[in-house]
């Protein structure tokens, strides 16, 4: 394999063939390759694209750079979720235990924030103790015996997709579709999964802002992923607005506690776990329908038993037993706590998702660069959904800062986030879609 001529052929929009690419992930996780042959390649894919046929091929050799996860002990359908990033979506901490509870296995590989999107591990490492990189025998035994494990991407699964982002990311190439489905999936098809359900957020918040480009990856995620052998769906979603009424790391990981004890029922958030629950178990043949498969899902809240798995989960992983029992025992508070007024009477009718986690960033709960260490004990709590009717000088949230100083800034920020009108908005469904 000569690298220069696979660069060149993709450069003048040839279509590579299978070993091609195989060969060129391979010498890619080999070390093989300089930053600017990785560069030059990610480059004629960012501008030539790829065929299904080459994304799949990519997916495939992406999976196969480094180790594959095996569950042939583990008598349940092996399923899981991805999100492409948003703001207060905190769904797959509760996803993932009541999809167990209904009998499913999900080994979940979530990752930290990226931009200004909070990251899965990052809440779960305001948890004292948590490990997000057990070895395998323990992710294995989590999965088995709890029925899911939450934990971060070790660097012995799909070890290319790291080093060709990491090149991406500072070449101006992140945004190619092709190289975004390779990402994403060739993670999901190194744990083993059998069936996969999607989460494709649009809006504001959202890395896709447009709906047709929104729909462009999800069908190009859901196509590839059915090519390479996992049963896959994807659910387009609302980032207009923060999904949950929490923003941060500590605050969304009460939330998410409050969700499973049955306190945040009838709310956005509620609709899109359900819809996820439910496209997993029929996905995975546990429910013969939606209805069904959402019936069970409610069960599983109700009974306790969702609440169950995520504490047996987070105990085997390190945490402490009773963190659902006695959350303010383990979960930090920040020093400082103010609300923040409405400017004026009337209607939150919109609001800049992605500045509301700017926001959370600025508060310390989010990184600037990659060393930055995260002030989990900080965000926004309390945020009132839009088409909320609000008095002058009403809270509309609740921020938690490390100092006063923190605080008043991060109330002006969150009160210039948002509009207020005399008219009621019409507002846009939390689930768009389905592919």
């Amino acid at each position: 394999m000569i690298p220069q001529e696979i660069i060149r052929r993709k450069r003048d929009g040839d279509e590579l063939d299978a070993a091609e690419i195989s060969s060129f992930i391979a010498a890619l996780a080999a070390g093989q390759l300089s930053e600017g042959q990785i560069g030059a390649f990610a480059m004629a894919v960012w501008f030539k694209g790829m065929s299904r046929t080459e994304t799949v091929a990519l997916t495939l050799a992406m999976a196969d750079s480094g180790d594959r996860l095996q569950w042939a002990d583990v008598d349940r359908p092996i399923a899981d979720k991805h999100s492409t990033g948003g703001v207060g979506d905190n769904v797959s901490l509760m996803l993932a235990p009541i999809a167990a509870a209904c009998g499913l296995a999900v080994p979940m590989i979530s990752g930290r924030g990226l931009g200004h999107t909070g990251g899965t591990l990052d809440k779960l490492e305001s948890i004292p103790g948590y490990m997000i990189t057990p070895d395998a025998d323990l992710f294995h035994k989590v999965v088995k015996e709890a029925g899911c494990a939450i934990i971060g991407q070790t660097g012995t699964l799909a070890p290319a997709d790291g080093r060709l982002y990491a090149v991406r990311d500072v070449t101006a190439t992140v945004d190619s579709i092709p190289l975004i489905t390779a990402s994403i999936l060739s993670k999901k098809l190194a744990a083993g999964l059998e069936t996969l359900v999607l989460d494709v957020k649009v809006g504001n918040g959202a890395f896709m802002a447009d709906r047709d480009q929104a729909e462009i990856l999800a069908q190009s995620l859901v196509e590839v992923a059915n090519g390479a052998g996992v049963k896959t769906s994807a659910l387009i979603t609302d980032m207009n607005q923060p999904l949950a009424d929490s923003a941060g790391n500590a605050v969304e990981m009460r939330n998410c506690l409050d969700f499973l004890a049955g306190r945040k029922a009838d709310t956005r958030l509620e609709t899109v776990v359900l819809a996820f629950a439910a496209e997993m178990l029929v996905k995975s043949g546990i429910a013969a329908s939606s209805d069904e498969a959402e019936g069970m899902a409610r069960r599983a809240l109700s009974s306790g038993k969702a609440a169950e798995v995520f504490a047996r989960m987070v105990s085997m992983l390190g945490g402490p037993a009773d963190l659902i029992e006695n959350p303010d025992r383990y979960l930090a508070r920040a020093p400082v706590a103010k609300p923040v007024p409405a400017a004026r009477s009337g209607w939150l009718a919109a609001c800049d998702t992605r500045g509301i986690g700017v926001s959370v960033i600025d508060l310390g709960g989010g990184r600037r660069h990659p060393a930055d260490r995260i002030d989990h004990r900080v965000g926004f709590s309390e945020l009132r959904p839009l088409g909320t009717r609000v008095n002058a000088g009403e809270p509309i949230a609740l921020v938690h800062a490390a100092d006063d100083a923190a605080a008043e800034r991060a109330v002006a920020a969150l009160a210039a986030h948002y509009r207020i009108t005399e008219e009621k908005p019409e507002l846009t469904p939390v689930i768009a879609g389905l592919i």
